[in-house]
């Protein structure tokens, strides 16, 4: 019989709750008497209270989210009903601030705040044990991490085959960006280092290949960083690749790291960096700390001399930046060249500190979850809509690396404003941010480019767009383009938000080792398009020979 069930509910698939394997690892005596159970959200309620009443459990416990929370209150609502005498027990960074006016956390038993695993295994030890507790909220601490147990062992064959392993060399954070719940902690603690390295080999021997550290600093210790850098360094393979995500301070990037940097082989690495805001103003009201001269002479660094798959983040909405000001950043960053800039828009997460701004900016947050800024005295709700729109179909144009030729037709040296234009106009053709083929894409932009003027008659615009399509071949011919026979060669194209860089060859695989069976669909994209044209038509040419002898 099971007594504890840890669950919660992921984004995707191929996500794998770490914190949950976190919790189980900590409980002592008490680990053989619990399990996992995973779901993915969207999940039926029932059919998922079925799954954790299995085992006929004493106690079931939930990871919660701001991505979670709602369908974890519909399925606690429901255990609640069928299964009375389970203990539940809530905790997370959704239900560890403003418990009281949750109603997850008024139908839970037991809320465990702040990091919890300590103090959730006491919990239970109380529960079946006895004396049972007195109080519903436990507080947990930041207990020594050099005492905690690992998780890593947790991770089941399946996930180490087909999902995104997460793990972390350090926890919290020394900056005092507003937005983010890390502005609540008092400083970064490392894991210790040798038994962490001995932790990722022995994942990296049981077969992960697609590690995604969750540090929000890991460039904060250039020696740690470095460690872990040529950790995978050499365990990288022409014929057995593997894939490593980091989240980096964009400032700090000293030549002990870039040395390494620049030895890993296309498809191996992603870096993921925070910019928020170019605005020096605005930096200053949220409490960030960013010199943003030598942000941009990284990120310069990074794009020329790297192979590394740049994911650049923005956020929409700050207090004290309007439209313009936005969109100012954007095009700068575009000049940039990253591969994805994620456009965010500000959430007032429970507890973060962004909340003290709300009365001196006028900002108005949903109050449901994800709490996403809905206007402010700067930003009208209207445009906050086009913003959201906006960042929808930036995500679904140009950061999925299926219009790298196309792209630069589309922002055509004013970025923000070219895209926001094609934004507009797709949401009044369409009336939808989602459920649009890949075809229909290409047929909308096709349509766009035209209208918007062509003055060679739109020969540019189709040369571009058949590159684009035959580097993805979806199914049927989009109209425009069947009255043509596509070119044998595909011509030489950009990246989606840069002209052609100059970079420096990184030593590391062999040529094959860009065909990287853990790289992220989207990232294997955007490699493909900065291919040569030669090499893409070889390719292309290849493939249809080899459907043609197989029917």
């Amino acid at each position: 019989m099971t007594e504890i069930v840890l669950a919660t509910l992921n984004a995707r698939y191929e996500h794998a709750s770490l914190a949950l394997r976190c919790l189980l690892a900590n409980l002592g005596a008490l680990r053989g008497r619990a399990h996992l159970v995973e779901g993915v959200c969207g999940v039926v309620p029932e059919a998922f209270v079925e799954r954790l009443l299995e085992g006929s459990p004493r106690i079931v416990a939930f990871s919660v989210y701001v991505w979670n929370v709602d369908e974890l209150t519909r399925i606690t609502r429901i255990l609640r009903r069928v299964a009375p005498d389970v203990s539940i027990v809530v905790g997370g960074p959704e239900v560890s601030h403003e418990t009281d006016e949750q109603v997850l956390c008024r139908l839970a038993d037991f809320v465990v705040t702040g990091p919890g695993e300590l103090a959730f295994a006491g919990l239970c030890r109380a529960l079946l044990d006895g004396p049972r507790p007195l109080m519903r909220v436990i507080t947990g601490g930041e207990d020594d991490l050099a005492l905690l147990a690992s998780p890593y062992p947790y991770y089941e064959e399946r996930d180490l085959a087909s999902r995104n392993v997460y793990v972390e060399a350090s926890r919290g954070c020394p900056y005092r960006c507003e937005f983010c719940l890390s502005a609540l902690d008092r400083n970064a603690r490392p894991f210790p280092l040798e038994p962490l390295l001995a932790s990722l080999d022995g994942l990296h021997r049981r077969g992960a290949r697609r590690f995604k550290f969750i540090d929000r600093t890991f460039n904060l210790n250039p020696r740690v960083g470095r460690a872990i850098l040529e950790f995978f360094l050499e365990r990288q393979r022409a014929d057995d690749p593997c894939f490593a995500h980091f989240e980096l301070v964009p400032d700090r990037l000293p030549e002990s790291l870039r040395e390494p940097l620049g030895r890993f082989a296309a498809g191996t690495l992603q870096l993921e960096i925070g910019i928020q805001t170019f605005d020096p103003a605005v930096q200053a009201t949220i409490s960030r700390r960013q010199d943003n001269d030598r942000s941009i002479d990284n990120l310069r660094w990074l794009r020329r001399h790297t192979n590394a798959h740049l994911h650049v983040d923005l956020i929409a909405g700050l207090p004290g930046e309007d439209l313009d000001g936005f969109a100012a950043g954007f095009d700068r960053l575009v000049a940039l060249g990253p591969h994805e800039i994620q456009v965010g828009i500000l959430k007032r997460l429970r507890g973060a500190p962004i909340a003290r701004h709300t009365g001196a900016f006028d900002l108005r947050f949903n109050p449901d979850p994800p709490y996403n800024l809905l206007a402010s005295d700067r930003i009208s709700f209207a445009d906050m809509q086009r913003i959201t729109r906006f960042a929808r179909y930036w995500d679904l144009f140009a950061n999925s690396g299926r219009f790298a030729a196309t792209m630069p037709l589309v922002l055509d040296g004013a970025p923000f404003s070219r895209f926001m234009a094609f934004s507009d106009w797709m949401y009044r053709c369409t009336d939808a941010t989602n459920r649009l083929s890949l075809e229909r894409r290409f047929v909308l932009l096709h349509r766009w480019l035209v209208e918007t003027g062509a003055a060679d008659g739109g020969a540019a615009i189709e040369h571009a767009l058949r590159s684009d399509y035959a580097r993805h071949s979806p199914r049927g011919v989009p109209p425009f383009l069947r009255p043509r026979v596509t070119p044998q060669v595909t011509p030489q194209v950009t990246p989606p938000v840069t002209p052609p860089v100059t970079r420096t060859a990184a030593p590391g695989l062999p040529p094959g080792a860009t065909e990287n069976p853990a790289l992220p669909k989207r990232q294997a994209r955007h490699i493909q398009a900065e291919k040569p044209a030669a090499e893409r038509a070889d390719e292309r040419a290849e493939e249809r020979a080899d459907e043609r002898a197989h029917g």
